[in-house]
C-alpha cells in the first residue's frame, strides 16, 4: 500500500497523468491529503477515481490507536500503522505553540541504557509518509487546518528509534513537512535528536538544512560513555566531535547536547571536559533528570553534584538548562509506553 503524503504535488500530478486524470485533481487530492482526509471522504473527486486511489493509496497511514492524559496537560499517543505495528508520539503544550515528539522508527536498534525503545530491539524504519501521517492526525485531533490555521508549531524526531539510522525517510519527511503548500512547519522549529552516528552527521551536514540538531551525549568520557550507550563502541568522541565540528562549520547553527544527570557523570571534571570538546560551537547543554528505565544501572545524581556541574558548565560559558519533565505518569519518556501496552496485550 503507497502513501499519498510520500508523493509531492508534482508528483502526484505525474502520476494522474499515466490515468489520463486532470493534473487539476492532483491539487483537490493533495489538499485532502494534507488535511489527513480519507479517500472515500474526498467529496469533489470522482467516485471512480476514489476508488482507483484507493486500490494503490491511503491517506491516513497512521491512526490514532489510544491517548493519555498527563496531569500537566502533556498528551502521550500510541499510533497504529497500517501493518498492525505501535509507535508513539508525545504532545506538549507551552506558552509558544504546540510541540508534537514523533517516532521514526518501530523499536529501536541503539540499545542505550537510559531508554526503553530500544529494549526489544529495532522492528522497522518508518517511511517518510508515517511521519507525515503522526503530525497531520495530530494536526487534526486539535481541529487544525494548514498553513496559519494549523495547531502544531515545533517537531522533535526523539521518540522511538534512531532518526539517523533511517536517514533517507527522516530527511523526505523534514522537506515535506516543510513544504509551504502543506502544513509548512519551518525547518527552524524542528529538533532532530541522535545517538551521534558521525558519519550521517557529516552527511546531515552537507543538505544544509535550518533544523536543531540535538546529540545524545550523556558522559564525557569513551569508557563511560561505552557503558551506557552501544554507539561509542563505534564512534569515539573524537569521532563524534569531528564530525560536530564539521556540521557546525557547514552550517553555522548552534548545537544541544542532551546529558542525564547520573551519578559518575555530573563532576566539575565532566563539565570542564564538555567545555573543551565544544570549543569553537555555540552549544547548549539540555540537563535531563532520569526517567526509571527497566534494567539500566543508571542512578540520579544528588542535587548537590548536579548543582556543581551547573555551575561549573556556566563558570565556563556553556549555557545549560534543567528539562521539564513532563508526562511522568503517563511513561512519557521513550519507548515505555508502548513496551507496557504490548506486554498487556500478549
Amino acid at each position: 500500500m503507497k502513501i499519498l503524503q510520500e508523493y509531492s504535488l508534482s508528483e502526484l500530478k505525474e502520476y494522474l497523468d499515466t490515468l489520463n486524470v486532470k493534473r487539476f485533481r492532483a491539487e483537490q487530492i493533495f489538499g485532502f491529503a494534507s488535511n489527513y482526509v480519507e479517500i472515500d471522504q474526498m467529496s469533489n473527486i470522482p467516485l471512480e477515481l476514489r476508488e482507483t486511489l484507493k486500490q494503490e493509496f491511503t491517506s491516513t497511514p497512521v491512526k490514532i490507536h489510544s491517548e493519555f492524559k498527563s496531569k500537566d496537560g502533556t498528551i502521550k499517543f500510541l499510533f497504529e500503522l497500517f501493518d498492525g505495528n505501535i509507535v508513539e508520539g508525545v504532545l506538549m503544550k507551552y506558552k509558544y505553540g504546540n510541540t508534537l515528539c514523533i517516532s521514526t522508527q518501530v523499536g529501536c536498534g541503539m540499545g542505550c541504557s537510559f531508554c526503553a525503545s530500544g529494549i526489544d530491539g529495532k522492528v522497522r524504519n518508518l517511511l517518510a509518509g508515517e511521519m507525515i501521517g503522526e503530525v497531520l492526525a495530530i494536526n487534526k485531533y486539535l481541529g487544525g487546518g494548514l498553513k496559519d490555521k494549523r495547531q502544531i508549531t515545533n517537531i522533535v524526531l526523539m521518540g522511538s528509534g534512531e532518526p539517523l539510522d533511517n536517514f533517507d525517510n527522516v530527511v523526505k519527511f523534514i522537506q515535506r513537512i516543510s513544504d509551504p503548500q502543506t502544513i509548512n512547519i519551518s525547518e527552524r522549529n524542528i529538533s532532530l535528536s541522535t545517538c551521534g552516528i558521525a558519519p550521517k552527521i557529516r552527511k546531515l551536514a552537507d543538505l544544509d538544512l535550518s533544523i536543531t540538531l540535538t546529540i545524545s551525549l550523556h558522559a564525557t568520557t569513551d569508557d563511560k560513555r561505552q557503558t551506557i550507550m552501544k554507539i561509542a563502541n563505534a564512534y569515539s568522541l573524537a569521532d563524534l566531535f569531528e564530525a560536530l565540528q564539521y556540521y557546525y562549520k557547514k552550517t553555522k547553527r548552534r548545537i544541544v547536547f542532551e546529558y542525564i544527570l547520573s551519578r559518575g557523570n555530573v563532576s566539575q571534571a565532566d563539565a570542564r571536559r564538555i567545555a573543551s570538546l565544544c570549543k569553537g560551537m555555540m552549544v547548549h547543554v539540555n540537563m535531563i533528570p532520569i526517567n526509571k528505565t527497566p534494567n539500566s544501572p543508571l542512578v540520579p545524581a544528588s542535587k548537590e553534584k548536579v548543582t556543581e556541574f551547573f555551575e561549573e558548565l556556566k563558570a565556563r560559558g556553556i549555557s545549560a538548562t534543567t528539562r521539564r519533565t513532563l508526562g511522568a505518569d503517563i511513561d512519557g519518556a521513550c519507548g515505555q509506553l508502548r513496551r507496557r501496552i504490548l506486554s498487556e496485550l500478549q
